[in-house]
Formats: structure tokens, sequence, C-alpha cells
């Protein structure tokens, strides 16, 4: 994977994990087999360090309650096994229902500035001007930390408070200093605490979540196979499209509905991006409109459309 390229997780990486337990424990406790499905899972997972969102949501999924009484207790291998398999399995499936997009940064992009002189002459001049707001040719020597902020993970640059070795880079160089830089000494600096930066990288990569959701299907899916939240759903158009006085026919009513509270069914956001403007030109193209008698029917019809759709052509759009 290159460096800051995204990568979706929806739980098909934890599917062939080996659930296998260390063969030197007898049994353990509730903590400690949490402990170690949190770490199996990570390592399969480019080493990201689980959302506690994700792991409450998985424990609810498996009815399991992570509180005093459950991390005590203690278990046989055979509980702390099925425990293991249960929870990373749940954490696969809600993956699965709501996928996360991540980055992982491994030095490469930084590499590719320093191994082109033109390149990364252009970055600092580029970074110097941008920090030097008072145009004075001048800048402090503390104000390296604002430069690789404005760089960011977009150009390869974990936050400096979530990547510790960041931290002792800009201490070796003695980046908290009040001297005054000009543009050719700082780009001196910047160069080797980018140099080492990449290097900290390619040892001990950084992965990050991105602000960016996917909306598959997964969710529409439960909801269709739902008979009674469907009939709950169609209740509530039915109703929507009685309050109406525009005369609007029952898909444009559907749809209005849709554009409105889709985003608590499991359709995005309907003014996200183009992508899901055309998401529902293509699902309500065609359809045919139908008596009250058959309403429900064409309400699900629509749902089932989405999802197909969903299926074959997740939508990404940012949260």
């Amino acid at each position: 994977m290159s460096d800051g390229a995204l990568t979706v997780l929806d739980g098909n990486h934890l599917r062939a994990i080996d659930l296998s337990l260390p063969e030197a424990e007898v049994s353990l406790t509730g903590a400690q087999v949490l402990d170690l499905a949190d770490s199996k899972a990570s390592s399969f997972l480019f080493g990201l360090s689980l959302p506690q969102s994700l792991k409450s949501s998985a424990l609810k999924r498996i009815s399991l309650q992570d509180d005093d009484v459950f991390r005590l207790k203690e278990l046989d291998r055979e509980q702390a096994l099925k425990v293991i398999t249960d929870y990373i399995t749940a954490i696969a499936d809600e993956l699965k229902d709501d996928p996360l997009v991540i980055s992982v940064l491994d030095g490469y992009t930084l590499r590719l500035f320093l191994e082109d002189e033109d390149d990364f002459a252009m970055l600092a001049e580029n970074l110097f001007t941008d920090l030097d707001v008072e145009d004075t040719g001048k800048i402090n020597k503390n104000e390296i930390r604002n430069a690789l902020v404005h760089m960011g993970v977009e150009m390869g640059v974990p936050p400096i408070s979530e990547f510790p070795p960041l931290s002792d880079i800009l201490k070796k160089h003695e980046a908290d200093g009040e001297e005054e830089l000009g543009q050719a000494q700082f780009a001196e600096l910047l160069q080797p605490v980018l140099q080492e930066l990449s290097e900290a990288l390619a040892k001990k990569h950084f992965v990050f979540i991105q602000n960016i959701k996917i909306v598959n299907g997964s969710k529409l899916r439960k909801l269709l196979a739902d008979e009674k939240q469907l009939n709950i759903i169609v209740e509530k158009i039915l109703e929507d499209k009685h309050q109406g006085k525009d005369g609007s026919g029952n898909a444009e009513r559907i749809r209005s509905f849709l554009e409105k509270n889709g985003t608590e069914l499991g359709l995005p956001p309907s003014e996200a991006n183009e992508a899901v403007a055309l998401l529902y030109d293509a699902v309500f193209a065609d359809l045919e409109e139908a008596g009250e008698d058959k309403f429900g029917n064409l309400v699900k019809q629509i749902l089932e459309k989405f999802a197909e759709q969903l299926e074959a052509s997740p939508v990404f759009h940012d949260i």
C-alpha cells in the first residue's frame, strides 16, 4: 500500500485471523482475553488502534458487558477462545456494516521529496513563504513545528502529538529555539528533520482513520430483512405524504422523505456530493406509480434498488 493511500477496512481482513491461544496459558481473565483479541485484530488492521466506539459496538453485538465483573473473571481456555472468536467476528461484522477508511504513512511520500532536489527546494521555499507572514525574510527556528503541521498527513507528516518519535527528532535538532533563520537555513534544518522522520515512519508506520464515511448498502439490507421496521418506515412516509399538499406523486413523496431522512436508514446524505444526486436519479428513473394499496411494495422496491446500487458502487463522503 503506497504512503497515504486510502484503504477500506470492511472486516474481510479479520476473517482469516488465527484465533489460537498462547500454549502456556491455562486460564485468562476477561481483561486479558479482550486485550488479546484487540491485539490480534489490530495486527491484521495495519496496526490500527481500534476506536473505542468500534469495540463497544462489537461487545454490544455479542451481549458482552465490559465491566469489572467480566474483566476480573477467570476463563478457561475453551471459554476464552469462544469470547475471542465471537468478539473478533463481531468487530468484522461491525466493519462490514460501517467500514473505516484509513491511510498508512510509511515515509514514502517524504522520501520522494527528499530524493528530488528541485521538489525539496520548492517545498522548503513554499513553507518558508507561508510562515514568514510579515515578509521579513526571517522566521524563528521553532516555526519548524508549524511547517510540519502545514505539510500534514497529505504530505506524509503525522500529527506531532500522535507520533512521539517526531517530538524526539525535533528535540534532537533543537527546533524549539527562538533563533532566527533565513530561507536557506530553514531548508538546512528541514531536510534532516524530514529525513529522520521518513526513516522513523519506515520502521514504525503511522495509521490514521480518515474522516470519510462509506455507505455500502449493508444497513439498508438489514432494514429490508426486518419486516416490522420496514412497515414502520412505510407508515412514516405515508404520514409525511398525507401531510403534504403539493399534489406530488408517490415516487416524488418517497424521494422527498428519503432525501430528508435517508441517513437514518443507511443512505448517504442527499447533499453529500454529485455521486449521491446521480444515485437518486438512477434509483427513481422509470419507476411506475403505485396506488395506495401497493405503496409499501413501492417503498421496498426503491430501497432494494438503493441497496443494489450501493453494493455495486459504495458511496464515499466526508464526515
